[in-house]
């Protein structure tokens, strides 16, 4: 059942980066498309209905780590304190500003929201890249299982670091730049017209920063963390999940430079499944990687909740996850489509 519960939490949190991803990548790019107010308001528009409910999947995923191994999420949560308030006040920040940019037509108004928007969308999604990064490097756990880790030490991977070093900030920007690209397919899928072309043009140009971002980090793995790329070659899942991830980036490329939309943005939502998917797998069994002592990494294994609570919690599973999966497709059935642009002043 401790596998099970590591496939079912990675995979919730993994389609919550796909689909506030994009969300984050419109914000990302929303300063440089939208030369006009309308054409940002289209934008805002393409995400509107979604941008809320795409967070409850990141919510899901914390109840479940709660749930299935109780102390890796408090070793978790007391560990990055600070990174994680930090989080909870970008999230709420990046919300205020979708939400209150058209309560008045001031200029300046609108001009700080939409700052706001494009600043917090891109921190959050650096952030999250560099949390990937703490995950797959290691923290300093104590025998306890317990952690702090300070903002940055040296700079530099080692038996103590901080939440940033080289290698993190690395994470975070490749992740910066993937989603940049995610968004920006997303919304070349749901405009027209000059603003469209400019759409793909500014995701032809996020790959040609993403590709190479890309390549660095995967190289930085094996440096930060060796252990992690043992048995690469002959393990099935990570060779699936690798040629998952190339023949989904090589799809993206194609349909980006046909200009098939639609292609491009599932294509490039397989491609971030399928890294953090192989993230996922290079991980297990860990949940925290001990970066003081192989013996004090907190596993799947020595974390869990009891066997009993488990199976009761897969009966929950299985009422709970089919209503968010039924809201969530209801959703996008129902906002489907373009959005046209308007000059009037309603909604966004």
């Amino acid at each position: 059942m401790e596998t099970f519960w590591f496939i079912v939490i990675a995979l919730v949190l993994a389609v919550y980066v796909v689909l506030d991803g994009f969300d984050f990548g419109v914000g990302m790019i929303y300063l440089i498309v939208g030369q006009t107010d309308a054409e940002r308001s289209v934008a805002l528009k393409a995400i509107g209905p979604v941008w809320n409910g795409n967070e409850v999947w990141l919510i899901a995923g914390g109840g479940l780590l709660f749930f299935a191994f109780p102390k890796a999420y408090a070793a978790g949560f007391s560990g990055f304190y600070l990174a994680l308030i930090g989080v909870l006040w970008l999230l709420m920040f990046r919300g205020l500003a979708i939400e209150l940019r058209s309560h008045l037509g001031n200029p300046l108004w609108r001009a700080f929201w939409d700052v706001a928007f494009c600043a917090a969308s891109l921190v959050l999604a650096v952030v999250f890249g560099a949390a990937l990064g703490n995950l797959i490097r290691g923290v300093p756990l104590s025998p306890d299982g317990y952690f702090f880790v300070p903002l940055w030490t040296t700079f530099s991977p080692g038996p103590h670091p901080g939440i940033l070093d080289w290698f993190t900030v690395l994470m975070g920007v490749t992740t910066a730049a993937i989603l940049m690209v995610h968004g920006a397919n997303f919304l070349a899928m749901k405009t027209s017209g000059e603003l469209q072309q400019r759409v793909r043009r500014g995701a032809i140009a996020g790959l040609w920063v993403a590709l190479p971002l890309t390549v660095l980090a995967m190289a930085a793995i094996p440096v930060v963390q060796p252990v992690l790329h043992k048995g690469l070659g002959t393990d099935p899942v990570r060779v699936m999940l690798s040629l998952g991830a190339g023949v989904s980036l090589l799809s993206m490329m194609w349909c980006r430079w046909r200009q098939r939309d639609i292609g491009a943005f599932f294509s490039s939502a397989v491609f971030i499944l399928a890294l953090l998917g192989n993230a996922a797998w290079n991980l297990y069994p860990n949940l925290l990687i001990a970066t003081t002592s192989p013996d004090y990494s907190l596993t799947i294994h020595n974390v869990a909740t009891s066997e009993y609570g488990l199976q009761v919690g897969f009966i929950w599973l299985c009422i709970g996850i089919p209503l968010v999966l039924a809201y969530t497709i209801y959703v996008y059935r129902s906002f489907w489509g373009k959005i046209e642009l308007e000059t009037d002043e309603t909604g966004y």
